[in-house]
């Protein structure tokens, strides 16, 4: 009896051996989060409680949604020469430290510019957002320059490598030369290219179109551009000059009154459907928007077959 019971024993612990194996097989591939957060200017000037709900709900959120990456599209603060709508940005971001990478640009609302373009003075996001707050970090590829205006970060997800490239508002014929040399250094990576003033809702503007011929069309890699600066939200694709898409997102929601409700958008991606499902969520009114506007899957290749 003791060698059947063992037997017994032995062939129930085989089954649940494969069966959790089998079962463990079958599981979809890890799936991760990007969160946008763009225009947070009037949160910045009026409503700093706002932007600091909104860091603290994707570090509540990090580990569950397996957020790994989170952008900033630029107009970090209203008014550029104002310190204290920079300690207020400063406080909201400082939430992340430690918990998730993260990435900022300057908008034209955070370049104190007068009546001359030319004369960019960024003196207060150099001193909230310089290099050396980032250079510390393992993800943090580097930058354009003495400032952290244009700079570039890099995660792992999944067995992917990708490559967050951002660029200020208007960036410089150099700042895209640099950016493409960056770009053009990392073949192995899926990029996404964040910049300010990118897109409308009916399609590139003329003043940036410049982005996409000096710099997106060209590289193969670049799989999406994110953009602010327009006060709502779109999607569109265009073609590369490899024939491959490219998706373009304008987010921002300032025109929401109490300077934006709060409303983010996060980008989970699930390499098993080759899918990235995009959702508007407030963490201020604790409820998303499921408007075809606001939430909407795309499609992206995640199995590599799209690069070889």
């Amino acid at each position: 009896m003791q060698i059947t019971r063992r037997r017994f024993v032995l062939s129930v612990l085989s089954i649940s051996l494969l069966s959790c194996t089998f079962a463990a097989a079958e599981q979809p591939a890890e799936s991760f989060s990007v969160v946008i957060l763009a225009d947070t200017q009037f949160y910045s000037e009026k409503f700093p409680e706002t932007y600091v709900a909104q860091t603290e709900w994707i570090k509540r959120r990090a580990k569950a949604d397996n957020t790994k990456f989170v952008v900033h599209l630029g107009d970090l603060v209203q008014n550029p020469t104002v310190e204290q709508e920079w300690k207020n940005c400063d406080r909201a971001h400082r939430v992340l430290d430690g918990v998730v990478p993260y990435s900022v640009l300057p908008g034209n609302h955070d370049i104190a510019m007068g009546h001359n373009r030319v004369a960019r003075n960024t003196e207060l996001y150099d001193k909230y957002f310089p290099p050396s707050r980032f250079e510390g970090q393992p993800w943090y590829g580097g930058h354009y320059g003495e400032t952290n205006e244009a700079n570039f970060c890099l995660f792992e997800a999944c067995g992917m490598k990708f490559l967050v490239l951002s660029l200020p508002y208007d960036p410089t014929d150099e700042m895209l030369g640099w950016a493409g040399r960056v770009v053009a250094e990392h073949p192995e990576h899926r990029v996404i290219v964040t910049t300010h003033m990118y897109m409308n809702p009916r399609g590139r503007i003329k003043h940036a179109e410049r982005i996409w011929t000096d710099l997106i069309s060209k590289h193969a890699n670049i799989f999406m551009v994110l953009c602010g600066h327009i006060g709502a939200t779109a999607h569109r694709i265009s073609l590369n000059d490899a024939g491959r898409p490219v998706h373009e997102i304008l987010c921002d929601y300032q025109n929401q009154p109490n300077g934006g409700n709060g409303w983010l958008q996060t980008m989970r991606f699930v390499p098993a459907e080759n899918t990235i499902v995009v959702k508007a969520y407030s963490p201020l009114l604790d409820e998303g928007n499921d408007g075809p506007k606001h939430t909407y899957p795309l499609e992206y290749d995640m199995s590599g077959r799209d690069r070889e």
